[in-house]
């Protein structure tokens, strides 16, 4: 009976989970995101026989930035459809994989009663069916993201870890897990410190990592054979993630780690107006979710997992709201474990307690309500689709040997098959995110061989450094093409 019931909530979960995630699809261009468009490339340049190489750059050079198996996941239906046929076929896939993640997350989770014994039996399902619908989840799952793939193998890497008996299983999705997205690596490292503390046998260890270690070497071999074709001006977004570390050092620790909990307290207690009670709320919340953590860690090997996983993003110099969303289930049973030990430890903090739960889990629902209500999933995507179906059609009546700077150049070699690269450019020095000197960008649009410029919005950061390098080359460019605000295209002339 008992296995029934957790089967019915798991089916439920996964239910409710791919219901609204087919009802949240949408008609959006690939490539309103920058890095859907660049999978959506990859995945045809592959289905093209062209190999696994960015098909927008001049030269194709090859991919090192993105792991291959989602573009490789994404290549037949990029390979036998059109593009907007394959995008509604990836949505409907992402939303599949959406729903097969909570499905398999709550029925593990209830399982091995991961919350802790005595726990309701329902209140696992209750809290991954919430993540799975929370609207930041949604928004990375119906465009071309790798999210829910990663979601699907990090859940069998974790089920199969904390079974324990079929090792070659966890190691081969923790590798597939590691080729979906690098940050899989923190699959990886959890499983094997968890199993340290099992005191699982050599042949367990060398069943697990082998597998890993295998997909990481082979794609770093292949990074440090083919980095070396990515522009300089292009490491950040084209090329090896070591550019990111190398020109940030570790300055982002002292931003990132306050700001971990950010994105997860904005869906919870965004609606809290007054600054210093949000703060106590927030703090009070993040102890809850930390103890949590510190309870699953000896539970799971999703807990040792989730701790190398924000070990990760306190250094990355990136914000780190996108990464959370892909482990939003797990991080919400976290928090729920905290919460119930506190429960049953500490019954002097039950109305305290209580109260908290009550705050945190009606702004949520508070949240998700207003978000249905104005479909904020898909409101950027939406606007981003509506701008460049103005521009594409001018775009697409340019020479075949055209090559255009421009924002989201990913979608708009897409639609218009037009060698396109990024027009604003951008390193780090530390923290601080530098633009280059007009010099550096003219230079950089020179190699490119860029003979038009793409300026999609007056108001975006392309605009200044346009402004900045036509301020200091005035023959740099003639105007074409001039649509409302502000949006123009331009040739490039090949001037002095």
């Amino acid at each position: 009976m008992a296995l029934a019931g957790e089967v019915k909530g798991a089916g439920l979960v996964a239910a409710v989970a791919l219901a609204v995630g087919i009802l949240a699809l949408n008609q959006a261009l690939v490539g309103v995101f920058y890095d859907d468009g660049l999978y959506a490339g990859l995945a045809t340049a592959l289905s093209s026989g062209l190999g696994y190489v960015h098909p927008n750059l001049p030269g194709t050079p090859a991919a090192v930035h993105y792991p291959p198996v989602y573009p490789v996941v994404l290549a037949p239906l990029f390979g036998l459809l059109s593009v907007t046929g394959a995008a509604i076929a990836a949505k409907i896939l992402n939303a599949l994989l959406g729903a097969a993640a909570a499905g398999l997350i709550a029925w593990h989770a209830t399982k091995t009663e991961i919350l802790g014994a005595g726990a309701p039996r329902w209140l696992a399902a209750v809290i991954v069916g919430g993540a799975a619908v929370a609207i930041p989840v949604l928004a990375t799952q119906t465009v071309l993201f790798a999210e829910p793939l990663f979601a699907v193998l990090l859940a069998v890497v974790i089920v199969f870890a904390d079974r324990g008996d079929r090792p070659w299983i966890v190691g081969i999705a923790a590798a597939l897990a590691l080729l979906t997205r690098s940050i899989g690596i923190a699959g990886a490292a959890g499983v094997a410190a968890f199993l340290l503390t099992r005191r699982a046998s050599r042949r367990v260890f060398v069943a697990v990592l082998a597998p890993v270690v295998v997909a990481g070497v082979a794609w770093g071999v292949w990074v440090e054979t083919h980095q070396h074709a990515i522009d300089p001006e292009l490491a950040l977004g084209y090329g090896n993630y070591s550019a990111h570390l190398s020109q940030a050092g570790l300055s982002a620790i002292a931003v990132n780690a306050p700001d971990l909990s950010r994105p997860l307290e904005v869906i919870t207690l965004g609606w809290v107006p007054v600054h210093w009670l949000y703060e106590i709320l927030a703090t009070i919340a993040l102890a809850v979710g930390l103890y949590g953590l510190a309870l699953l860690a000896r539970r799971s090997a999703i807990g040792l997992s989730l701790i190398f996983y924000l070990l990760i993003l306190a250094v990355w110099p990136h914000p780190p709201d996108r990464f959370l969303w892909a482990v939003l289930p797990w991080l919400g049973l976290a928090w729920a474990a905290g919460g119930l030990e506190l429960w049953r430890r500490w019954p002097r903090v039950r109305i305290p307690l209580a109260l908290l739960v009550a705050l945190v889990a009606g702004g949520y629902v508070y949240y998700e309500l207003r978000g249905f209500a104005g479909r904020w999933w898909d409101a950027q995507a939406r606007n981003i689709s509506a701008n460049f179906a103005e521009l594409l059609p001018v775009v697409a009546n340019l020479p075949a040997t055209a090559v255009v700077a421009t924002d989201d150049e990913a979608l708009v070699w897409l639609y218009t098959r037009r060698q396109s690269v990024p027009l604003y450019l951008e390193r780090y020095h530390g923290r601080e995110l530098i633009k280059p000197a007009p010099a550096e960008h003219l230079a950089y649009l020179r190699r490119m061989g860029v003979t038009h410029i793409l300026l999609a919005s007056s108001s975006s950061p392309s605009a200044g450094q346009l402004k900045d390098l036509i301020g200091a080359y005035p023959w740099l460019v003639t105007a074409l093409y001039r649509w409302s605000d502000g949006r123009w295209l331009f040739a490039v002339n090949r001037g002095q």
